[in-house]
């Protein structure tokens, strides 16, 4: 026979066990969950037949078409620098696209980071367009080819399309307080390869001249196909101030960018620092639709 307060003695220890259980359910559950990728690569994906008339096809895809995970229908391929499966199974990432690989990206290293499978391109060639623009390799052509329904895109050549310099980067408007060191800098990308020349406005012959506080240095890159040019002046004075050119020309033509020096006496540092604006540089002939 149950004494008094046994069924509510009972009741209180059913209760704990029975919500027990349920905690190691969903703890089974959220295992299983977290397994459920191991277990797609070991048993591989569980495909219906495929019915091609059930496939949708896809659009504007800006590295090509690759079929999916089954083997069956089109889908649009991982373009360069995205995250796909290394084993190229499509399970989870997808595929790359054409002239695409899958390789760890050890980039990641140098930044501390652990190396992810990322889609990189198989040439690093420069190839000419039929619109006249050169693209650093054949993947950022076929982007700009697949993505562009105005009008078709082909491919002329292997290396950059010839044609007039063009100034990736032009310097830029400086002020400096008198004594202090300026640097202009000027990046280029031409084929066939320019020569980049600095000037002052109003001065005839080109820097560095017989001037010893000012030096031009001249050097290939950062990529391929260009160059960079700096301009130094040490311990500047205000006659200094004025407008600094920068020109590149090759057999086909020649482009140039100009930028201001705004020397200072260290008195007024403070007013100009309350006032300056930095205006915008000056360019005769610039474009930036160079890729």
């Amino acid at each position: 026979m149950m004494r008094p307060g046994s069924l509510s003695s009972l009741c209180s220890l059913i209760l704990p066990l029975a919500v027990l259980g349920t905690v190691w359910a969903a703890v089974d559950s959220f295992d299983y969950v977290h397994k459920g990728w191991q277990r797609l690569l070991e048993e591989g994906p569980r495909c219906p037949p495929c019915e091609l008339d059930q496939c949708l096809t896809p659009q504007q895809c800006l590295a090509g078409m690759v079929r999916d995970s089954c083997d069956c229908c089109w889908e649009c391929g991982n373009i360069e620098g995205q995250i796909c499966d290394l084993d190229n199974g499509n399970y989870f990432y997808g595929r790359c696209g054409a002239r695409l690989e899958c390789r760890l990206d050890l980039g990641d290293l140098r930044h501390g980071e652990v190396p992810e499978p990322r889609c990189m391109c198989q040439s690093n060639q420069a190839v000419c367009g039929s619109n006249g623009k050169t693209y650093p390799q054949i993947c950022k052509f076929q982007e700009a080819s697949n993505g562009n329904m105005t009008f078709n895109i082909t491919l002329v050549h292997e290396g950059p399309c010839e044609g007039v310099p063009q100034i990736i980067s032009p310097p830029f408007n400086i002020w400096n307080m008198t004594g202090e060191d300026v640097i202009f800098s000027c990046e280029i990308f031409a084929y066939p390869m320019a020569a980049i020349e600095w000037h002052k406005e109003g001065v005839e012959m080109f820097l560095p001249g017989d001037d010893p506080h000012i030096s031009v240095q001249v050097r290939g890159g950062p990529f391929k196909y260009e160059a960079t040019g700096w301009l130094l002046i040490q311990r500047i004075r205000k006659s200094d101030s004025g407008l600094y050119h920068c020109s590149a020309r090759n057999e086909l033509g020649e482009v140039s960018a100009a930028a201001s020096l705004t020397v200072v006496m260290p008195d007024q540092v403070a007013e100009v620092e309350n006032r300056w604006i930095q205006p915008e540089y000056f360019v005769e002939e610039y474009s930036e639709d160079y890729y």
